[in-house]
């Protein structure tokens, strides 16, 4: 009879050369499809590769059990130890792969595992088995490798186990069998798998749906967890079975090499085709009469935002700061009067200054409106201390300088403003994104302070109306359209000829589909004129084009023909109106256009992103707008209304704002509404 100790030994021996002849027929297997894999790389052309893949598999697991357990639950706690054990069973998965090259890819399964098995107890006098029934379901994500860049695969990844059966049954001579479920089983258990695997394909290489059988192996291992809260009880598992996957791609040339296996390469004869090249339409939009000024009441909104200079929390001094004494008689009235008269050149300059003594506006505001409240909202990138620190020095100016009640202002430091422009994944333009997210933000609910067409709800601050002199408006404009430019060529030029002086303007280089150059610097010191316009440009395939059309100009400086201005704001990127402006647009804006009316919807962006995506965005701004309006006027029964609307991207020369300041910039993603 052995000792105790011998017997334990030799049990461990046992398993031991049971578990490595295991691991030599699993690095066997290994090798195997390694070499099938070279093999198969070796032979494969031009296969169709689909990125993603669906599919099935089953396998066989190998189940070895190590360690000790004894204390099957709380009501049995066996006479002896069982100390290793093992039993092969069924293993049956959904699967998903990845694929974007031919080397690197994921795997996802969604499997049923079974580690179920038998355990065998210590030699004794008490002969006696324990079997047991537990089974996963699994989560199991997997990086894929192709390391030779073929059809032999590893993968190794995470995979999170969720109980599923935990039965197990006890058997002793002469007593009657236990059947019951272990205590303490891991409800979850976290744990890795690495292994390897070929794709054979099924399929034609040029078949557009391909279809895979992919012999596998892989080893499980409770490298984090282990199966019971209890005792030192874990189960280690080899893996083999096969995969069906299906997978659909775009269809693989045939090469040359290819068709050499079944019959010898024929040189075709080409006949040559001619190839028709898309052609850009020219035409031009010319005003009947230029006028060359025209007065218009401008209702200008209101940025709800102070912009902070990086590096400091101290207001910029481009806002503008009264003394207590001449706060007293600041009244928001006065920004109307003496401002710059042009609304075109000097537009950003005189809208700027309105904008600038937004401080001042809110201080009259509150004054006027001793039951108002406002919220000031800091933002500093990664240093909401700091921002809090910006919000305290606005209140601080409004309480000090305007009188203004503590108690109405409250303060709050972020890291990023409640809609940042910034987003994640950002990579171009960083530094004009970092500046226009380094600000306050003024929140309100009081009505007093905020637009009147959409209440409380709005976030827009009432507007100030502006009155002055807009020189070069949009309709004195005449605007050449190229459509087809930007896909087709290079470049543009227009000529245009006085047919009377024979002088010629030049203007270009143009990319765009459309440009625009104002009828009264066209017409110059002439009052009317007649004019040759020749478009010429160069095609990416390297032809010359030439289009030519004329126009007939006569400049008006009539300036008793009035106009109303409006303006939408847009959050960055973004081409939606807001609630609060849709309601505005029908509920204002829509009354005020007389029938047989013209209006001008222009949108522009700011300088930040592709020029060409920035041209989209403008016009979306700008058709979302006029959608709404046209929505709104079929409900009035106006007739004869036209609509000329156009998208300018982040064009310098139609911008209604400079780009130099980030509040320059928020002012430029805007929709600006004419109405004449």
């Amino acid at each position: 009879m052995y000792s105790n100790k011998t017997t334990e030994l030799i049990f461990k021996l046992n398993f031991m050369l049971q578990y490595h002849t295991t691991k030599r027929r699993f690095a066997l297997i290994l090798l195997m499809l390694i070499f099938a894999g070279i093999t198969s790389h070796a032979q494969e052309v031009k296969r169709v590769q689909p990125v993603w893949w669906f599919g099935e598999s089953g396998a066989a697991n190998f189940n070895y059990y190590v360690g000790t357990t004894q204390m099957l639950n709380q009501d049995l706690t066996v006479p002896t130890a069982f100390h290793k054990g093992d039993g092969i069973k069924p293993y049956a998965s959904l699967l998903t792969e990845y694929r974007p090259n031919r080397i690197l890819g994921g795997m996802l399964n969604l499997a049923f595992d079974d580690r179920a098995g038998k355990l065998t107890v210590a030699p004794c006098n008490c002969p006696a088995t324990l079997a047991t029934n537990i089974s996963y379901f699994t989560i199991e994500p997997s990086l894929r490798i192709a390391p030779f860049a073929s059809a032999f695969y590893v993968f190794v990844g995470p995979t999170l186990s969720i109980n599923v059966s935990k039965e197990f049954t006890y058997t002793q001579e002469k007593q009657t069998d236990t059947r019951a479920d272990w205590s303490n089983i891991n409800k979850t258990v976290f744990s890795a798998q690495a292994g390897a695997g070929i794709d054979i394909p099924l399929s034609a290489r040029t078949s557009v749906a391909q279809m895979t059988l992919s012999p596998f192996a892989s080893f499980q291992t409770d490298l984090f967890d282990q199966p019971r809260s209890v005792e030192t009880w874990s189960i280690y598992t080899f893996r083999a079975g096969l995969a069906l996957k299906f997978g659909t791609g775009k269809k693989a040339p045939v090469t040359a090499a290819v068709k050499n296996k079944t019959k010898p390469i024929i040189t075709p004869v080409v006949i040559p085709v001619a190839v028709v090249e898309k052609e850009v339409q020219f035409s031009v939009r010319a005003p009947k009469v230029v006028p060359l000024g025209r007065q218009v009441k401008e209702t200008f909104p209101l940025r709800s935002s102070v912009f902070f200079d990086i590096g400091s929390t101290e207001i910029p001094i481009r806002y503008v700061q009264l003394s207590p004494a001449k706060a007293s008689y600041f009244k928001e009235e006065q920004l109307q009067k003496n401002q710059p008269d042009n609304l075109n050149k000097g537009r950003s300059a005189r809208q700027m200054a309105v904008y600038h003594n937004i401080l001042n506006i809110m201080g009259d505001r509150m004054r006027v409106n001793p039951q108002s409240s406002i919220a000031l909202i800091g933002a500093s990138d990664k240093n909401p201390t700091e921002g809090k620190l910006m919000a305290e020095n606005i209140k601080h100016y409004l309480v000090t300088v305007f009188a203004i009640d503590a108690s109405r202002i409250s303060t709050e430091g972020r890291d990023k403003p409640l809609i940042p422009s910034e987003q994640p994944g950002a990579v171009t333009n960083i530094e004009l994104l970092h500046q226009g997210d380094r600000r306050v933000d003024i929140v309100s609910t009081s009505p007093e302070l905020l637009m009147q067409v959409g209440g409380s709800t709005s976030d827009v601050l009432k507007p100030v109306v502006i009155t002055a002199v807009q020189e070069d408006p949009l309709d004195s404009h005449v605007i050449f359209n190229a459509d087809g430019a930007n896909e087709l060529l290079e470049s543009w030029f227009v000529d245009i000829t006085n047919e009377q002086g024979g002088d010629v303007q030049h203007y270009g280089p143009y990319t765009q589909d459309m440009a625009s150059v104002s009828g009264k610097t066209i017409l110059g010191s002439n009052t009317q004129g007649n004019y040759k316009v020749v478009m010429t440009g160069q095609t990416k395939s390297g032809h010359s084009i030439r289009k030519e059309s004329s126009v007939s100009l006569m400049k008006t400086d009539d300036l008793k023909q009035e106009g109303l201005r409006y303006s939408i704001l847009f959050d960055f990127d973004k081409s939606k109106t807001i609630n609060s402006y849709t309601n505005f647009l029908t509920d204002v804006i829509t009354p005020l256009i007389p029938e047989n009316g013209t209006i001008h919807i222009h949108g522009h962006t700011d300088i930040i992103g592709d020029k060409n995506h920035n041209l989209s965005l403008s016009y979306e701004r700008a058709m979302s707008t006029q959608k709404i309006i046209e929505h709104a006027l079929l409900k009035t029964g106006k007739k004869g209304i036209k609509f000329e609307t156009f998208g300018f991207g982040d064009d310098a020369g139609m911008a209604p704002f400079e780009n130099s300041l980030p509040e320059e910039r928020f002012y430029n993603r805007c929709v600006i509404i004419d109405i004449y």
